[in-house]
């Protein structure tokens, strides 16, 4: 059974989630790779205003390719997640509930998510394509000189994830190989 989420995300949804949960999210979420994850963290400690609303909100670690004629955006696939490992634990503590991306998490990520109620959904890498369909509107907000890396809010509906870890830090890749081996005894 796939779980339905509209955003935004509040905790009282992310405690809901478990790790292997499939999910179909609707609502606004946000791209961004690890050069806009420094620029916002660089902006939050300058005290500035950030260029989206960081409460409650998902991001999406994708670098979208251009929107072919008739299309709200191109491909967009994810992308590696550790590589916005040193930014992410500064983001939740300001409210980001949902990161969506590809790949494991390091242990100071996994308990920033246990103190601050967030989760980690998987997206399904190699199916950029597919997954664009589920876009229905892409808006450039920040940091166009970054090209596809730059910041876009994407309206989405049924756009499917799958929890990788969820707010008590419970692994499904850890659990998902946990209970492979068991098969193997």
């Amino acid at each position: 059974m796939e779980i339905r989420l509209t955003t935004p995300l509040t905790t009282e949804q992310t405690k809901t989630l478990k790790a292997g949960d499939s999910v179909l999210i609707t609502g606004v979420i946000y791209t961004a790779r690890d050069a806009a994850h420094k620029r916002l963290v660089e902006a939050a400690q300058r005290g500035e205003k950030l260029p989206l609303e960081i409460k409650d909100a998902i991001i999406y670690y994708a670098g979208p390719t251009p929107a072919k004629p008739g299309r709200a955006i191109g491909a967009v696939g994810p992308t590696t997640s550790y590589r916005m490992d040193a930014y992410a634990p500064t983001l939740m503590d300001m409210g980001l509930t949902g990161m969506i991306g590809k790949g494991k998490r390091s242990p100071e990520v996994v308990e920033s998510m246990k103190k601050n109620g967030a989760v980690y959904f998987g997206a399904i890498g190699g199916a950029g394509a597919l997954l664009s369909q589920q876009v229905q509107k892409a808006e450039l907000i920040a940091y166009e000189d970054l090209g596809a890396e730059a910041i876009r809010k994407l309206t989405v509906v049924d756009f499917p994830a799958v929890v990788v870890i969820d707010c008590e830090g419970n692994n499904l890749y850890e659990l998902g190989k946990a209970e492979y081996l068991k098969t193997q005894e």
